[in-house]
């Protein structure tokens, strides 16, 4: 069993402010860094990190060259990553003082899939292979489909949620991990239990993870729920949270843990991450993780 993520690779160039911009405001940052990052590329490595063997791909631009080295230094599998002409897609990314975010996208090479190279790709995967897809690349409703007929496990985690997602089949995907805003949007429901039952009723084939912020995070199959709270810490940037959450939780899964340990697992990995600044940086080691658990 493999697992494949088709997703984005952004530089994140992030300005520490006082607060977040508002229309018609000039404000000034105090600090500008720049880190790896893109949904796609942290997950990547935060499942990596937690010890699976994962493969991306994905396309960059001519200036992604540290994004390589971060994937490869993390331990994932890059062989099918692409160069194309232009640049590489990237985020700006404003963090206040109490560590939260928001983020401008410019999709650079991550909207620049061809389903020539689609093919390519998936032609090395196959029944029973995982495959991992965040919002953040062109084309999404073709890889899905394309890998439904190879029998893929689907994994789909729809950030950011937009009108692209009209185009693909949800009855297709096997695990949805969201939070409450992209199950709001796929459901028209607000309180986490009616977000359950509803997706439940819409894809009663998919496994459901919901992450709640700081109220931890619930799961929901046709047979098992199980709820995890949140480890509290100081936050410092939330930009990786849901990323390493999400990487943990399917590296633990595929290990065979139980759903409540692979939630646990999951949430204390993030919790690490929130106390560190910048997106992949932030994502700890899986030895990190399990002294955290002691």
């Amino acid at each position: 069993m493999k697992i494949l993520n088709f997703g984005s690779l952004n530089l994140d160039y992030v300005y520490h402010v006082e607060h977040m911009v508002t229309p018609g405001e000039t404000l000034a940052s105090t600090r500008l860094e720049t880190f790896c990052g893109g949904k796609g590329l942290n997950q990547s490595i935060a499942l990596a990190k937690a010890g699976a063997e994962v493969y991306h791909a994905g396309c960059i631009g001519e200036d992604g060259a540290m994004l390589l080295q971060a994937l490869e230094e993390a331990g994932v599998e890059t062989s099918y990553i692409k160069t194309l002409p232009g640049k590489t897609g990237h985020a700006i990314i404003q963090v206040d003082k109490s560590g939260q975010n928001c983020i401008l996208l410019y999709g650079g090479a991550n909207q620049l899939l061809t389903e020539h190279y689609i093919n390519q790709v998936l032609e090395s995967f196959g029944e029973g292979d995982v495959l991992l897809l965040q919002n953040e690349v062109n084309l999404l409703h073709v890889i899905i489909d394309k890998a439904y007929e190879r029998g893929m496990k689907i994994i789909l985690n729809p950030s950011p949620f937009d009108d692209n997602l009209k185009f693909c089949d949800f009855s297709k995907i096997s695990m949805f991990l969201l939070n409450e805003v992209e199950g709001e949007q796929i459901t028209g429901k607000k309180e986490p239990a009616a977000i359950l039952q509803e997706l439940a009723r819409l894809y009663p084939q998919a496994e459901v993870v919901l992450t709640l912020g700081g109220d931890g995070a619930c799961y929901r199959d046709e047979s098992t729920e199980c709820r995890q709270s949140v480890y509290p810490v100081e936050v410092v940037d939330t930009t990786a949270a849901g990323d390493t959450f999400t990487g943990y939780f399917i590296a633990a899964m595929m290990e065979g843990k139980g759903v409540s340990e692979s939630l646990d697992l999951a949430s204390k990995a993030a919790s690490i991450a929130v106390g560190r600044e910048g997106a992949a940086p932030s994502i700890p080691l899986r030895d990190e993780v399990s002294a955290q658990l002691l």
